[in-house]
Protein backbone atom coordinates (compact mmCIF):
# COMPACT_ATOMS: atom_id res chain seq x y z
CA UNK A 1 0.00 0.00 0.00
CA UNK A 2 1.21 3.58 -0.79
CA UNK A 3 1.71 6.34 1.55
CA UNK A 4 -1.04 8.11 -0.68
CA UNK A 5 -3.32 5.15 -0.38
CA UNK A 6 -2.60 4.82 3.36
CA UNK A 7 -3.74 8.10 3.99
CA UNK A 8 -6.82 8.22 1.72
CA UNK A 9 -7.63 5.01 4.13
CA UNK A 10 -7.78 6.66 7.36
CA UNK A 11 -9.68 9.40 6.06
CA UNK A 12 -12.33 7.41 4.87
CA UNK A 13 -12.49 4.82 7.61
CA UNK A 14 -14.95 4.84 10.45
CA UNK A 15 -12.71 3.35 12.97
CA UNK A 16 -11.40 6.30 15.22
CA UNK A 17 -7.76 6.95 15.09
CA UNK A 18 -5.68 4.87 17.59
CA UNK A 19 -2.44 6.45 19.38
CA UNK A 20 0.38 4.02 19.56
CA UNK A 21 1.60 3.11 23.15
CA UNK A 22 4.45 1.35 23.67
CA UNK A 23 5.89 -0.24 26.47
CA UNK A 24 9.23 -1.49 27.10
CA UNK A 25 9.15 -4.55 30.13
CA UNK A 26 6.63 -6.87 29.82
CA UNK A 27 7.35 -7.80 33.85
CA UNK A 28 4.47 -6.94 36.76
CA UNK A 29 4.21 -3.65 35.98
CA UNK A 30 3.91 -3.64 32.26
CA UNK A 31 1.23 -6.02 32.32
CA UNK A 32 -0.42 -3.70 35.13
CA UNK A 33 -0.09 -0.81 33.01
CA UNK A 34 -1.18 -2.05 29.75
CA UNK A 35 -4.41 -3.91 31.88
CA UNK A 36 -4.79 0.02 33.19
CA UNK A 37 -4.55 1.52 29.80
CA UNK A 38 -6.89 -0.53 27.67
CA UNK A 39 -10.27 1.09 29.90
CA UNK A 40 -9.16 4.72 28.48
CA UNK A 41 -11.54 6.58 26.78
CA UNK A 42 -9.13 7.50 23.70
CA UNK A 43 -8.69 4.55 21.55
CA UNK A 44 -5.03 2.89 21.98
CA UNK A 45 -2.88 0.56 20.16
CA UNK A 46 -0.59 -1.11 22.88
CA UNK A 47 2.88 -2.71 21.95
CA UNK A 48 4.73 -4.28 24.82
CA UNK A 49 8.38 -4.82 24.36
CA UNK A 50 10.64 -7.15 26.18
CA UNK A 51 14.27 -7.87 25.83
CA UNK A 52 13.89 -11.97 26.68
CA UNK A 53 12.09 -13.92 24.43
CA UNK A 54 9.31 -14.70 27.19
CA UNK A 55 7.10 -12.31 29.37
CA UNK A 56 6.13 -12.05 33.02
CA UNK A 57 9.49 -10.38 34.22
CA UNK A 58 9.94 -11.21 38.00
CA UNK A 59 6.63 -13.58 38.48
CA UNK A 60 8.53 -16.07 36.14
CA UNK A 61 12.30 -15.08 37.23
CA UNK A 62 11.88 -13.62 40.90
CA UNK A 63 8.89 -15.39 42.35
CA UNK A 64 10.13 -18.62 44.14
CA UNK A 65 9.44 -21.99 43.16
CA UNK A 66 7.95 -22.88 46.05
CA UNK A 67 5.54 -20.02 45.79
CA UNK A 68 3.42 -21.36 42.62
CA UNK A 69 -0.19 -19.18 43.74
CA UNK A 70 1.94 -16.04 43.45
CA UNK A 71 2.54 -16.75 39.66
CA UNK A 72 -1.82 -16.99 39.39
CA UNK A 73 -1.28 -13.08 38.18
CA UNK A 74 0.04 -14.58 34.69
CA UNK A 75 -3.55 -15.65 33.92
CA UNK A 76 -4.77 -11.81 34.17
CA UNK A 77 -1.46 -10.97 32.22
CA UNK A 78 -2.32 -13.15 29.84
CA UNK A 79 -5.74 -11.89 29.54
CA UNK A 80 -4.42 -8.37 28.70
CA UNK A 81 -2.03 -9.78 26.03
CA UNK A 82 -4.61 -11.52 24.20
CA UNK A 83 -6.79 -8.21 23.63
CA UNK A 84 -6.48 -7.31 19.77
CA UNK A 85 -5.44 -3.81 20.59
CA UNK A 86 -2.49 -5.75 22.27
CA UNK A 87 0.93 -6.87 21.11
CA UNK A 88 4.18 -8.38 22.30
CA UNK A 89 7.33 -8.39 21.05
CA UNK A 90 10.00 -10.58 22.64
CA UNK A 91 13.62 -10.54 22.15
CA UNK A 92 13.91 -7.09 21.57
CA UNK A 93 16.18 -4.80 23.84
CA UNK A 94 16.21 -1.03 24.35
CA UNK A 95 19.46 0.38 23.55
CA UNK A 96 20.96 -2.13 21.56
CA UNK A 97 17.95 -3.40 19.14
CA UNK A 98 16.33 -0.06 19.33
CA UNK A 99 16.48 3.70 20.60
CA UNK A 100 14.51 5.15 22.59
CA UNK A 101 14.81 8.30 19.79
CA UNK A 102 13.40 5.65 17.35
CA UNK A 103 10.55 5.13 19.97
CA UNK A 104 9.66 8.68 20.10
CA UNK A 105 9.33 8.96 16.49
CA UNK A 106 7.14 5.67 15.78
CA UNK A 107 4.96 6.35 19.17
CA UNK A 108 2.80 8.83 20.67
CA UNK A 109 3.71 7.53 24.27
CA UNK A 110 6.43 5.60 25.70
CA UNK A 111 6.26 3.76 29.02
CA UNK A 112 9.07 2.74 30.80
CA UNK A 113 9.12 -0.33 33.01
CA UNK A 114 12.16 -2.62 32.46
CA UNK A 115 12.62 -3.25 36.38
CA UNK A 116 15.94 -3.23 38.41
CA UNK A 117 18.21 -5.72 37.36
CA UNK A 118 21.62 -4.63 38.96
CA UNK A 119 22.80 -5.58 42.52
CA UNK A 120 23.78 -3.54 44.93
CA UNK A 121 27.34 -4.03 46.35
CA UNK A 122 28.67 -4.20 50.05
CA UNK A 123 31.40 -2.10 49.32
CA UNK A 124 33.96 -4.43 51.55
CA UNK A 125 37.23 -6.14 51.50
CA UNK A 126 37.10 -9.82 50.38
CA UNK A 127 33.37 -8.89 48.48
CA UNK A 128 34.67 -10.41 45.75
CA UNK A 129 35.83 -14.16 47.15
CA UNK A 130 34.79 -17.11 45.61
CA UNK A 131 31.46 -18.35 46.95
CA UNK A 132 30.14 -14.44 47.82
CA UNK A 133 26.76 -14.19 46.05
CA UNK A 134 24.37 -11.38 45.10
CA UNK A 135 20.82 -12.87 46.25
CA UNK A 136 19.94 -11.65 43.01
CA UNK A 137 21.94 -14.63 40.80
CA UNK A 138 20.86 -17.47 43.38
CA UNK A 139 17.55 -16.54 42.83
CA UNK A 140 18.07 -16.52 39.10
CA UNK A 141 20.45 -19.56 39.14
CA UNK A 142 16.65 -21.72 41.00
CA UNK A 143 14.50 -19.82 38.58
CA UNK A 144 15.92 -20.40 34.91
CA UNK A 145 17.76 -16.84 33.99
CA UNK A 146 19.75 -17.41 31.37
CA UNK A 147 23.19 -15.71 32.87
CA UNK A 148 22.83 -17.59 36.07
CA UNK A 149 22.76 -20.74 35.16
CA UNK A 150 26.16 -21.61 35.11
CA UNK A 151 26.56 -19.72 38.57
CA UNK A 152 29.98 -20.76 40.51
CA UNK A 153 27.72 -21.92 44.10
CA UNK A 154 29.54 -24.32 46.17
CA UNK A 155 27.01 -25.94 48.62
CA UNK A 156 29.47 -28.23 50.28
CA UNK A 157 29.78 -26.17 53.05
CA UNK A 158 27.61 -26.10 56.36
CA UNK A 159 27.28 -22.44 57.32
CA UNK A 160 25.83 -19.63 55.22
CA UNK A 161 25.62 -15.60 55.76
CA UNK A 162 22.50 -13.75 54.00
CA UNK A 163 23.47 -9.85 54.66
CA UNK A 164 20.10 -8.23 54.51
CA UNK A 165 16.31 -9.53 56.32
CA UNK A 166 14.02 -8.63 53.35
CA UNK A 167 11.47 -11.06 51.54
CA UNK A 168 14.75 -11.93 48.51
CA UNK A 169 17.16 -12.88 51.83
CA UNK A 170 14.39 -15.21 53.28
CA UNK A 171 13.30 -16.59 50.16
CA UNK A 172 17.17 -17.85 49.39
CA UNK A 173 16.96 -19.23 53.08
CA UNK A 174 14.41 -20.86 52.55
CA UNK A 175 14.95 -22.65 49.48
CA UNK A 176 18.44 -23.65 51.31
CA UNK A 177 16.76 -25.05 54.01
CA UNK A 178 13.54 -27.04 52.53
CA UNK A 179 13.86 -30.35 52.36
CA UNK A 180 14.39 -31.61 48.79
CA UNK A 181 11.01 -33.28 48.50
CA UNK A 182 9.26 -30.43 48.80
CA UNK A 183 10.85 -28.83 46.09
CA UNK A 184 10.97 -31.38 43.51
CA UNK A 185 7.58 -30.97 42.27
CA UNK A 186 8.11 -27.09 41.74
CA UNK A 187 8.96 -25.38 38.50
CA UNK A 188 12.91 -24.96 39.98
CA UNK A 189 14.92 -25.87 37.69
CA UNK A 190 16.92 -29.28 37.56
CA UNK A 191 20.32 -28.34 37.64
CA UNK A 192 19.72 -26.37 40.81
CA UNK A 193 17.59 -29.04 42.34
CA UNK A 194 20.52 -31.66 41.91
CA UNK A 195 23.15 -29.25 43.59
CA UNK A 196 20.57 -28.56 46.54
CA UNK A 197 20.08 -32.39 46.82
CA UNK A 198 23.57 -32.48 47.43
CA UNK A 199 23.94 -29.84 49.54
CA UNK A 200 25.66 -29.96 53.55
CA UNK A 201 23.59 -26.57 54.57
CA UNK A 202 23.02 -27.14 58.25
CA UNK A 203 22.35 -23.21 59.56
CA UNK A 204 21.71 -20.42 57.42
CA UNK A 205 22.02 -17.01 59.29
CA UNK A 206 20.07 -14.29 57.92
CA UNK A 207 21.92 -10.81 59.22
CA UNK A 208 20.27 -6.78 59.84
CA UNK A 209 22.03 -4.13 60.30
CA UNK A 210 19.24 -2.74 62.41
CA UNK A 211 16.71 -4.53 65.34
CA UNK A 212 13.37 -6.28 65.12
CA UNK A 213 11.25 -3.42 64.64
CA UNK A 214 12.83 -2.72 61.07
CA UNK A 215 13.36 -5.97 60.00
CA UNK A 216 12.33 -5.29 56.13
CA UNK A 217 10.77 -8.93 55.68
CA UNK A 218 6.60 -9.31 55.54
CA UNK A 219 4.53 -11.69 58.10
CA UNK A 220 3.76 -14.17 55.24
CA UNK A 221 7.32 -14.64 54.60
CA UNK A 222 8.62 -15.07 58.05
CA UNK A 223 6.14 -16.99 59.14
CA UNK A 224 6.56 -19.83 56.67
CA UNK A 225 10.07 -19.81 57.49
CA UNK A 226 9.01 -20.63 60.77
CA UNK A 227 7.12 -23.18 59.80
CA UNK A 228 9.25 -24.91 57.56
CA UNK A 229 9.80 -28.54 58.18
CA UNK A 230 12.98 -30.33 59.44
CA UNK A 231 14.06 -26.54 60.55
CA UNK A 232 14.73 -25.23 63.92
CA UNK A 233 14.76 -20.72 64.32
CA UNK A 234 16.96 -19.72 66.96
CA UNK A 235 17.23 -16.14 67.66
CA UNK A 236 19.16 -13.91 70.53
CA UNK A 237 17.19 -13.18 73.46
CA UNK A 238 19.32 -9.90 73.12
CA UNK A 239 17.91 -8.68 70.06
CA UNK A 240 14.61 -8.57 71.87
CA UNK A 241 15.13 -6.40 75.00
CA UNK A 242 12.61 -3.55 75.77
CA UNK A 243 10.79 -5.17 72.99
CA UNK A 244 7.73 -6.46 74.35
CA UNK A 245 6.94 -2.93 76.17
CA UNK A 246 6.76 -1.22 72.90
CA UNK A 247 4.61 -3.58 71.23
CA UNK A 248 1.27 -2.08 72.65
CA UNK A 249 1.59 1.39 71.04
CA UNK A 250 2.71 -0.37 67.25
CA UNK A 251 0.54 -0.30 64.02
CA UNK A 252 -1.09 -3.21 63.29
CA UNK A 253 1.35 -4.73 60.61
CA UNK A 254 4.41 -4.01 62.82
CA UNK A 255 2.38 -5.00 65.72
CA UNK A 256 1.60 -8.46 64.46
CA UNK A 257 4.92 -9.08 63.01
CA UNK A 258 6.95 -8.37 66.28
CA UNK A 259 4.29 -10.42 67.99
CA UNK A 260 5.29 -13.58 65.65
CA UNK A 261 8.69 -12.96 66.81
CA UNK A 262 8.71 -13.05 70.26
CA UNK A 263 6.01 -16.10 69.84
CA UNK A 264 8.86 -17.94 68.32
CA UNK A 265 11.87 -16.44 70.53
CA UNK A 266 9.69 -17.84 73.63
CA UNK A 267 8.93 -21.14 71.69
CA UNK A 268 12.30 -22.08 70.24
CA UNK A 269 13.25 -25.41 70.58
CA UNK A 270 16.62 -27.03 69.91
CA UNK A 271 16.64 -28.51 66.11
CA UNK A 272 17.73 -31.87 65.46
CA UNK A 273 17.70 -30.54 61.64
CA UNK A 274 18.73 -27.53 60.02
CA UNK A 275 18.86 -24.13 61.51
CA UNK A 276 17.34 -20.85 60.65
CA UNK A 277 19.36 -18.10 62.99
CA UNK A 278 18.40 -14.55 62.22
CA UNK A 279 20.61 -12.08 63.87
CA UNK A 280 20.06 -8.14 64.38
CA UNK A 281 22.17 -5.09 65.39
CA UNK A 282 25.23 -6.74 62.63
CA UNK A 283 26.97 -4.68 59.78
CA UNK A 284 29.34 -6.77 57.40
CA UNK A 285 32.81 -5.26 57.73
CA UNK A 286 35.08 -7.40 56.00
CA UNK A 287 34.55 -11.16 54.50
CA UNK A 288 37.97 -13.67 55.52
CA UNK A 289 39.04 -16.53 53.05
CA UNK A 290 42.27 -17.72 51.62
CA UNK A 291 40.97 -19.10 48.13
CA UNK A 292 37.02 -18.88 49.40
CA UNK A 293 34.88 -18.00 52.08
CA UNK A 294 35.85 -18.86 55.52
CA UNK A 295 34.41 -16.02 57.83
CA UNK A 296 32.99 -12.93 57.91
CA UNK A 297 33.53 -9.78 60.06
CA UNK A 298 30.67 -8.24 62.02
CA UNK A 299 30.30 -5.04 63.43
CA UNK A 300 27.74 -4.59 66.36
CA UNK A 301 25.83 -2.14 65.77
CA UNK A 302 23.78 0.81 68.36
CA UNK A 303 20.46 2.47 66.90
CA UNK A 304 19.74 6.38 67.24
CA UNK A 305 16.87 8.29 65.93
CA UNK A 306 13.39 9.83 66.84
CA UNK A 307 11.46 7.60 65.58
CA UNK A 308 11.56 4.02 67.02
CA UNK A 309 10.55 2.28 63.69
CA UNK A 310 13.14 4.68 61.50
CA UNK A 311 15.91 4.52 63.59
CA UNK A 312 19.38 4.64 62.08
CA UNK A 313 22.26 1.77 62.79
CA UNK A 314 25.71 3.37 63.97
CA UNK A 315 29.03 0.76 64.61
CA UNK A 316 30.32 0.79 67.69
CA UNK A 317 34.03 -0.16 68.61
CA UNK A 318 32.69 -3.90 69.05
CA UNK A 319 33.31 -6.17 66.12
CA UNK A 320 32.47 -9.95 66.24
CA UNK A 321 33.71 -13.17 63.90
CA UNK A 322 30.85 -15.62 62.22
CA UNK A 323 32.62 -18.98 60.54
CA UNK A 324 30.89 -19.47 57.01
CA UNK A 325 31.21 -20.82 53.67
CA UNK A 326 28.98 -19.08 51.60
CA UNK A 327 28.01 -15.13 51.94
CA UNK A 328 24.63 -14.05 50.41
CA UNK A 329 24.15 -10.46 49.78
CA UNK A 330 20.59 -9.60 49.61
CA UNK A 331 20.95 -5.52 49.83
CA UNK A 332 18.58 -4.54 47.44
CA UNK A 333 18.73 -3.71 43.63
CA UNK A 334 18.70 -1.01 41.33
CA UNK A 335 18.12 -0.29 37.41
CA UNK A 336 20.14 0.73 34.89
CA UNK A 337 20.31 3.23 31.95
CA UNK A 338 19.72 1.19 28.66
CA UNK A 339 19.64 4.20 26.71
CA UNK A 340 21.56 7.64 27.09
CA UNK A 341 18.67 9.51 26.41
CA UNK A 342 17.05 8.19 29.32
CA UNK A 343 17.27 11.19 32.40
CA UNK A 344 18.53 8.75 34.94
CA UNK A 345 20.37 9.15 38.97
CA UNK A 346 22.99 7.06 39.06
CA UNK A 347 23.40 8.02 42.94
CA UNK A 348 19.67 6.47 43.48
CA UNK A 349 19.79 3.58 40.81
CA UNK A 350 16.59 5.19 39.24
CA UNK A 351 15.16 7.19 36.24
CA UNK A 352 14.16 10.39 37.48
CA UNK A 353 10.77 10.99 37.26
CA UNK A 354 7.96 13.39 38.45
CA UNK A 355 5.45 10.98 39.90
CA UNK A 356 5.72 8.67 36.39
CA UNK A 357 5.79 11.07 34.04
CA UNK A 358 9.36 12.22 32.70
CA UNK A 359 8.60 14.55 30.16
CA UNK A 360 5.45 15.06 27.51
CA UNK A 361 5.21 11.35 26.15
CA UNK A 362 7.63 9.59 28.21
CA UNK A 363 6.65 7.78 31.34
CA UNK A 364 8.21 5.28 33.97
CA UNK A 365 6.49 3.15 36.57
CA UNK A 366 7.65 -0.06 38.86
CA UNK A 367 10.71 -0.50 40.25
CA UNK A 368 12.52 1.66 37.68
CA UNK A 369 10.68 4.82 38.44
CA UNK A 370 10.59 4.39 42.44
CA UNK A 371 13.62 1.96 43.36
CA UNK A 372 12.99 -1.52 44.04
CA UNK A 373 10.32 -1.48 47.34
CA UNK A 374 6.94 -3.50 48.11
CA UNK A 375 5.46 -6.62 46.29
CA UNK A 376 4.02 -7.14 43.81
CA UNK A 377 0.40 -5.44 44.88
CA UNK A 378 2.70 -1.86 45.29
CA UNK A 379 3.79 -2.35 41.69
CA UNK A 380 0.22 -2.70 40.47
CA UNK A 381 -0.95 -0.02 42.33
CA UNK A 382 1.60 2.21 41.21
CA UNK A 383 1.08 0.68 37.95
CA UNK A 384 -2.68 1.61 37.78
CA UNK A 385 -1.69 5.28 38.81
CA UNK A 386 1.01 5.97 35.98
CA UNK A 387 -1.37 4.68 33.66
CA UNK A 388 -4.68 6.64 34.48
CA UNK A 389 -2.15 9.98 34.09
CA UNK A 390 -1.26 9.17 30.94
CA UNK A 391 -5.03 8.36 29.79
CA UNK A 392 -5.57 11.92 30.93
CA UNK A 393 -2.66 13.17 29.35
CA UNK A 394 -3.93 11.53 26.24
CA UNK A 395 -7.53 12.79 26.32
CA UNK A 396 -5.93 16.38 27.12
CA UNK A 397 -3.15 17.16 24.58
CA UNK A 398 -3.00 16.70 20.41
CA UNK A 399 -1.13 13.84 19.35
CA UNK A 400 0.01 13.24 15.64
CA UNK A 401 -0.85 10.25 13.78
CA UNK A 402 2.41 8.18 14.10
CA UNK A 403 3.55 4.26 12.54
CA UNK A 404 3.92 2.27 16.02
CA UNK A 405 5.13 -0.95 15.28
CA UNK A 406 5.07 -0.68 11.42
CA UNK A 407 7.99 1.50 11.86
CA UNK A 408 10.07 -0.49 14.84
CA UNK A 409 10.15 -3.54 12.59
CA UNK A 410 11.62 -2.00 9.42
CA UNK A 411 14.50 -1.22 11.51
CA UNK A 412 14.58 -4.78 13.28
CA UNK A 413 13.93 -6.01 9.94
CA UNK A 414 17.13 -4.21 8.62
CA UNK A 415 19.33 -5.50 11.78
CA UNK A 416 17.92 -9.78 10.14
CA UNK A 417 16.88 -9.57 14.22
CA UNK A 418 14.15 -11.99 15.18
CA UNK A 419 11.34 -10.64 17.33
CA UNK A 420 8.81 -13.62 19.17
CA UNK A 421 5.12 -12.73 19.12
CA UNK A 422 2.70 -13.89 21.93
CA UNK A 423 1.90 -17.18 19.82
CA UNK A 424 5.87 -17.57 19.84
CA UNK A 425 5.64 -17.26 23.47
CA UNK A 426 2.45 -20.02 23.46
CA UNK A 427 4.74 -22.27 21.58
CA UNK A 428 7.45 -22.08 24.80
CA UNK A 429 5.03 -22.21 27.47
CA UNK A 430 3.54 -25.43 26.27
CA UNK A 431 7.53 -26.75 25.51
CA UNK A 432 8.03 -26.29 29.11
CA UNK A 433 4.86 -27.86 30.16
CA UNK A 434 5.56 -31.07 28.59
CA UNK A 435 8.83 -31.10 29.53
CA UNK A 436 8.08 -30.51 33.27
CA UNK A 437 5.28 -33.16 32.49
CA UNK A 438 7.71 -36.12 32.04
CA UNK A 439 9.85 -35.64 35.58
CA UNK A 440 6.09 -34.22 37.43
CA UNK A 441 6.80 -30.52 38.11
CA UNK A 442 4.42 -27.99 36.62
CA UNK A 443 7.48 -27.13 33.72
CA UNK A 444 10.75 -27.39 33.22
CA UNK A 445 12.52 -24.29 31.85
CA UNK A 446 14.18 -23.57 28.94
CA UNK A 447 17.49 -21.99 29.64
CA UNK A 448 19.38 -21.18 26.82
CA UNK A 449 18.08 -18.14 24.17
CA UNK A 450 18.82 -20.16 21.22
CA UNK A 451 16.82 -22.96 22.25
CA UNK A 452 13.86 -20.80 23.07
CA UNK A 453 14.00 -18.95 19.73
CA UNK A 454 13.98 -22.59 17.72
CA UNK A 455 10.90 -23.29 19.90
CA UNK A 456 9.05 -19.90 19.69
CA UNK A 457 10.37 -19.49 15.51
Amino acid sequence: MTKFSSIIKRLFSTQPLKKKICIIGAGPAGFYAAQHLLKCSTPLEIDIYERLPVPFGLVRFGVAPDHPEVKNVINTFTKTAQNPNVRFIGNVSLGSDISLRQLEEAYNCILLTYGAEENRKLDIPGENLPNVIPARRIVGWYNGVFDDTALPIDLNCTSVAIIGQGNVAIDVARILLTPIDLLKTTDITQHSLEALSESKIKEVHLIGRRGPLQAACTIKELREMLKLPNCGTIWNHKDFRGISEIIPNLARPRKRITELMLKSLNDQLKSEGKVFKPAFFKSPIEVLGKSRVEKIVLGINELYGDNILDQSPRLTSINEHLNCDLVVTSIGYKSVQVDPGIPFDFKTGKVQNNGGKIKKGIYATGWLATGPTGVILTTMSNAFGTAEMICHDLEQEEFSSKEGFEAINKCLEKQNKRYVTWDGWKRIDVFEQEQGKKVGKPREKVLHLEKMLEIAL
